[in-house]
């Protein structure tokens, strides 16, 4: 019998809870996380219907759609790179989806749920506190809900999505989590008490 997975921020839930109201801050463990590379548009296209979520043309952005498994986001990495969000337990199912509808065009897709875990954040405060140690402009005018863009958010890659005025979802690799919650807490101090 194997032991159930600890999510990287596991001890750290009491620690990110004491940060609100300033910020609240939800790990979601384990999503579904698939790397696809698909240069043909109507094989994007083939992929994205037979997901249920089309996968963002524009540069910097985010979908969201309804498979079979529930919400799907397609975030956009890359010219020809996409990240397929869903959730956990999913990836096996969606990896087969992508394979049979790419058929044979060029393409590939990788599992890469283990690298990362998914940090929600939520508040007035959101952008104020992730300003501390990321060099993107966060101001809506700027980066409105349904930007996505790979960054430096105080030395540690991520991937940031903007899903809301006042949320924004962090994708963290998995053993930079810790420090990551480490700098929130930090960041927040200014903002304690509201």
């Amino acid at each position: 019998m194997t032991a159930d997975p600890t999510s990287p921020l596991a001890a750290w839930a009491d620690r990110l809870a004491a940060l609100a109201p300033a910020l609240s801050v939800a790990e979601r463990p384990f999503r579904a996380q698939l790397t696809v590379r698909v240069p043909d548009p109507e094989a994007v296209e083939a992929v994205g219907s037979a997901l249920g979520a089309r996968f963002p043309l524009v540069p910097c952005t985010f979908t969201t759609g309804a498979g079979p498994w529930g919400e799907i986001e397609v975030l956009w990495l890359g010219p020809d790179e996409f990240l397929v969000v869903a959730p956990p337990g999913t990836q096996v199912a969606i990896e087969e989806v992508v394979r049979g509808a790419l058929g044979s065009a060029r393409g590939s897709v990788v599992d890469t749920s283990a690298q990362r875990t998914s940090v929600a954040l939520e508040g007035p405060r959101v952008r104020d506190v992730l300003a501390h140690g990321c060099s993107v402009d966060l101001h809506p005018s700027s980066a409105p809900p349904g930007t996505c863009v790979q960054t430096l958010l105080a030395r540690t890659g991520v991937v940031l999505q903007v899903s809301g005025e006042d949320r924004v979802t962090l994708l963290v690799r998995s053993s930079f989590a810790g420090y990551l919650a480490a700098w929130l807490a930090d960041a927040c101090t200014e903002y304690a008490g509201g």
